[in-house]
C-alpha cells in the first residue's frame, strides 16, 4: 500500500505542480486540494503562490525562481505522509512548506526530520510540532495552547462556569483538548462534558446528544469546518443555548459559508491580523497581490499562506537559497521581522514565530467583527 501511495503521489506532482528547472528553489507541499477539508489547502497554497509569483516577476532569488510544488493528500495522514516521502525522495526540495492540518504533519514531520529537510510554515497550532524543540520544524503561527488560553480566559473572565469541549477524534482534536484542559487546570476548573467526531466525517448526532444532555454555557470546537459547522446548525435548530467557539483551524470564511445565517454569533480565535483590516500594511499587501491575480475574495487562510511565504522568502534573501543548513541559519536569524504590521521572531533555541491571537465573532451574513 504503501508504495501504491508512493507513485500515486508523483503522479499528482505531474498534474498539480509547474515545471522546474535545474536553478529554481522548489519548494514541497502536502494538502486538502479534494475532501471535506479543501478550502483550507486551495486558500494556503493560493495565498502561498501570489507572493512567490510577485518575487519571481521581480526576478527572483539572486536570479533563482520559486516554485511550490504541491500535492493533494485530502486531509489523510497516510497520504500526507506518501507524498511527503515522494517529495524529499525527488531530490530537489529545498524545504517543505505551508502543510495543513495537525494529523497530516504528524505523519509527516518524522519523515522530514530523518531526511534533514526544514518543515516551515504549517497551518498548524499543534504543540508535537512544537515540543520538543526539533532542529527542522518552523511556526509561524500561535499555538493551539495560547489559543485556547485566550478563548478561556475571555469566557471565564465573562463569568462562564461550565465549559464543554466538541473536538475531532485525531492528534487534532486531542491537541486543542489538552490546550482546554490545560487552561481550565490553572483555574482549577474542568472540562464539564466532551464529544467527539471522526476526521472527513459530518455525523455529529452522538456529540449533539451529548451537549443536550450537558446544557454547556460554552462549547469550544476542535474540528475542520464542516463538521463544526453541522454540529452548530443542529445544536441552534435543536435549542442548546450555548455559545460556539472555534479555534483558528477551522478556517473562518469556510466556516462562515458553510453556516450560511447560522454563523450568527459564532466565535473565532485568530493567529493573523484580519484579512480587511488594510491598517496592517501587509494585508494591504496582500489585498493587492490577489487582485492582481484575478481574486477579490479575501480569507485569514490565504493570508497566512502569503505572511508565511513573505517569511520564508526573507530567509531566503538573507542565504537561506544556498543549502539547507543554510535556510535554518538563516530562519534562526529572524529576529524580530516586520512583514508589514505583522512580526515573527525565531531563534536557535525558538522556532515558533509568533504567538498574536484575537478573538473574533460572526454576524448572521457571516461577516468578521473583531
Amino acid at each position: 500500500m504503501r508504495n501504491l501511495l508512493g507513485g500515486a503521489a508523483l503522479a499528482w506532482t505531474a498534474i498539480l505542480s509547474p515545471m522546474s528547472s535545474a536553478q529554481d528553489i522548489v519548494l514541497g507541499q502536502s494538502v486538502a486540494l479534494t475532501g471535506p477539508a479543501q478550502a483550507l489547502g486551495r486558500e494556503m497554497r493560493l495565498g502561498a503562490n501570489v507572493y512567490f509569483d510577485q518575487v519571481n516577476a521581480a526576478g527572483g532569488i539572486r536570479g533563482r525562481k520559486i516554485v511550490l510544488r504541491t500535492l493533494d493528500d485530502g486531509y489523510d495522514p497516510p497520504r500526507a505522509e506518501a507524498n511527503t516521502k515522494a517529495l524529499v525522495a525527488s531530490g530537489e526540495v529545498l524545504a517543505l512548506f505551508g502543510y495543513v492540518g495537525t494529523p497530516t504533519a504528524a505523519a509527516s514531520v518524522p519523515v522530514a526530520t530523518a531526511a534533514k529537510v526544514p518543515f516551515f510554515g504549517a497551518f498548524t497550532g499543534a504543540e508535537l510540532l512544537r515540543t520538543p524543540l526539533n532542529r527542522y520544524v518552523f511556526n509561524v503561527r500561535a499555538s493551539y495552547f495560547d489559543e485556547t488560553e485566550a478563548i478561556v480566559r475571555q469566557m471565564t473572565q465573562g463569568g462562564v462556569t461550565k465549559i464543554a469541549v466538541f473536538y475531532q477524534n485525531d492528534s487534532y482534536g486531542q491537541a486543542g483538548l489538552a490546550g482546554v484542559e490545560r487552561a481550565l487546570v490553572k483555574r482549577n476548573m474542568a472540562v464539564t462534558a466532551k464529544a467527539t467526531v471522526e476526521r472527513n466525517s459530518t455525523d455529529v448526532s452522538a456529540a449533539i446528544t451529548t451537549m443536550l444532555a450537558a446544557a454547556p454555557d460554552v462549547i469550544i470546537m476542535i474540528s475542520a469546518y464542516s463538521s463544526c459547522s453541522e454540529f452548530i446548525k443542529q445544536a441552534k435548530a435543536k435549542g442548546l443555548p450555548a455559545r460556539f467557539v472555534n479555534v483558528s483551524f477551522v478556517g473562518t470564511r469556510a466556516l462562515a459559508t458553510a453556516l450560511g445565517p447560522a454563523s450568527d454569533g459564532v466565535m473565532i480565535s485568530q493567529v493573523m491580523p484580519p484579512p480587511t483590516a488594510t491598517k496592517y500594511a501587509v494585508v494591504s499587501d496582500y489585498q493587492k497581490a490577489l487582485r492582481a491575480a484575478g481574486v477579490n475574495d479575501f480569507s485569514y487562510t490565504s493570508l497566512e499562506g502569503y505572511i508565511a511565504a513573505r517569511v520564508f522568502v526573507e530567509a531566503l534573501r538573507r542565504g537561506g537559497d544556498a543549502s539547507r543548513d543554510a535556510l535554518i541559519r538563516a530562519l534562526e536569524g529572524l529576529r524580530s521581522l516586520d512583514v508589514g504590521g505583522f512580526s515573527v521572531s525565531f531563534a536557535p533555541d525558538n522556532h515558533n514565530g509568533s504567538k498574536f491571537v484575537e478573538m473574533t465573532v460572526l454576524n448572521k451574513n457571516g461577516e468578521v467583527r473583531y
